[in-house]
């Protein structure tokens, strides 16, 4: 009987394999083809790929897609994007999955509403956008290589070596079918004079590592309670406010370990540092070994330990780094944060496992994309084991 049902059960899994297709797009319905995207998507079932091909001399797709079925959109042509002319809206549904690679968007994608009865999860790769909301209820965004002329709103999710002008991760009321992993916004860019990642929500605890925001700040207007947060190996240059402010709500305990990062603020009004923290009751804040060219400030309750002020450095926004006095092996000395090369920890964006050398390589070429890695640098012994975990995408 047990032989039985295990010949079943894998019989099964090859029928629900099997019933995914692959649904073709091209100009005028080229080679039997769907001529629209929109149309791919009504014919398609849940599971399905949508193939686009990019028309010639890179002529868009003139249409609003509703996408309401779990589905995949990819370009027929490797490292190729195809030219959309209108709107992406994603329906949600609890268990639905979208994923889109390389599409070239003037337009924005928006997420409807929340999901209720279980969590949609949209990922976004390799793709130009006016602006991402997602930013609903129960919804994961996954984002990679993206270029976003606007701000990427979201509730949860990992966002990874993307550019664009602001980060907003809102959830102000509870979520009825949280994620089980954290919010990661990890090797981003944010533009000259963007707005700077600012996080206003109560549902997960969030690790903001190796961005590079060379006229914005981070800025902590409301935490998970219980929460313990990772603001690491940031370029913050802000000069008119401080470049990390932590206000969340009164009675909220969160711990914020604030390490080896670029952090330079005005030197003109007092009031302004490098670091503050509004709530002095429950907010708990480390700050240790982060640099500035200004005086290292903080206003409020904030353990700090090896902070360095008043150093020689220079922002380049055209290359993404930050050099200078005290910038090499600058930062934490615990293996922990060890550098990929297993040096002690530079400070900036380019320091740490998280650096901006595994998102960002100096020659793609045709590569298949890195959009997340997890390299512990701790060393156990015992039975105790050590995980590395990574995730790419090829088109």
């Amino acid at each position: 009987m047990k032989k039985q049902l295990l010949l079943m059960a894998i019989a099964g899994l090859f029928t629900s394999m099997a019933s995914a297709a692959d649904l073709y797009v091209r100009d005028l319905g080229a080679g039997g083809s769907y001529s629209s995207i929109s149309a791919a998507i009504t014919a398609a079932n849940d599971g399905d790929r949508i193939i686009i091909r990019p028309k010639a001399s890179s002529l868009p797709y003139i249409e609003n897609l509703t996408i309401d079925k779990s589905v995949t959109l990819v370009s027929e042509i490797n490292f190729s994007r195809y030219v959309l002319q209108g709107t992406i809206t994603i329906s949600p549904l609890a268990g639905r999955v979208v994923t889109l690679h390389n599409i070239s968007s003037n337009f924005a994608l928006n997420v409807s509403s929340a999901t209720s009865a279980g969590r949609t999860i949209l990922n976004v790769y390799n793709s130009l956008f006016t602006s991402v909301t997602a930013d609903k209820a129960n919804t994961s965004l996954n984002m990679s290589g993206c270029t976003i002329g606007g701000t990427i709103a979201l509730s949860h999710g990992r966002c990874t070596a993307n550019t664009c002008v602001q980060f907003a991760v809102n959830g102000t009321a509870l979520e009825s079918n949280p994620a089980t992993d954290d919010i990661e916004i990890i090797a981003n860019n944010i533009t000259t004079g963007g707005g700077g990642i600012i996080v206003n929500q109560k549902n997960y605890t969030f690790r903001l590592l190796n961005n590079f925001l060379p006229s914005g700040n981070i800025s902590i207007n409301l935490a998970k309670n219980g929460s313990s947060n990772e603001i690491r190996n940031n370029v913050i240059n802000y000069g008119t406010y401080s470049a990390l402010y932590i206000d969340v709500a009164s009675g909220t305990a969160a711990t914020f370990m604030v390490l080896n990062n670029e952090l330079a603020t005005s030197t003109t009004i007092s009031s302004y540092a490098e670091v503050f923290n509004n709530n002095t009751a429950t907010a708990t804040v480390y700050a240790f070994n982060n640099i500035s060219a200004s005086t290292f400030t903080t206003v409020g309750t904030i353990a700090a330990s090896g902070n360095i002020g008043n150093v020689s450095l220079s922002i380049n926004s055209s290359t993404y780094t930050v050099t200078g006095t005290g910038v090499v092996n600058g930062g934490a000395i615990d293996d922990e944060y060890a550098d990929i090369d297993l040096t002690r920890n530079d400070i900036g964006n380019f320091g740490g496992s998280d650096s901006w050398a595994n998102y960002w390589p100096t020659s793609v070429g045709n590569k298949p994309q890195v959009n997340y890695l997890n390299t512990p640098r701790r060393i156990y012994t015992g039975t105790t084991e050590m995980n590395a975990t990574g995730s790419g995408y090829t088109k």
